[in-house]
């Protein structure tokens, strides 16, 4: 139980930096580039700022979790897009993020040895 808690609490903590970043930028960009008020780029840039705190709660070392963070981040923009955006992701789009999502997989949870 201990494994399944850790890749658990690993897991929601990448999705919760991928919503911070991906929340943040989105605010900033909908600041700038479609007119909202400039409270928006403000939030965004503090929600921004979430997003370099929380991985700090990951047990790897630097390098490694931001590559694998990658990984959830394509995935989560995608959904992010077809969420707030109306862009569906296509085939391309689906086996791309599959393939990142077993590759960052891999580097993270393969078992390593001493």
């Amino acid at each position: 139980m201990p494994q399944f808690t850790s890749l658990s609490r690993s897991i929601l903590l990448f999705v919760l930096a991928g919503l911070c970043e991906i929340g943040g930028g989105w605010l900033v960009w909908k600041w700038l580039r479609d007119g909202r008020p400039g409270w928006w780029g403000l939030l965004g840039g503090l929600v921004l700022m979430l997003y370099g705190i929380i991985p700090t709660f990951q047990t790897s070392h630097f390098g490694r979790i931001y590559a694998v963070y990658g990984g959830f981040f394509i995935v989560l923009s995608l959904l992010w897009g077809w969420a707030l955006d109306g862009d569906r992701p296509d085939m391309a789009d689906v086996v791309g993020s599959t393939i990142a999502l077993i590759g960052v997989g891999l580097m993270m949870w393969w078992p390593r040895g001493g």
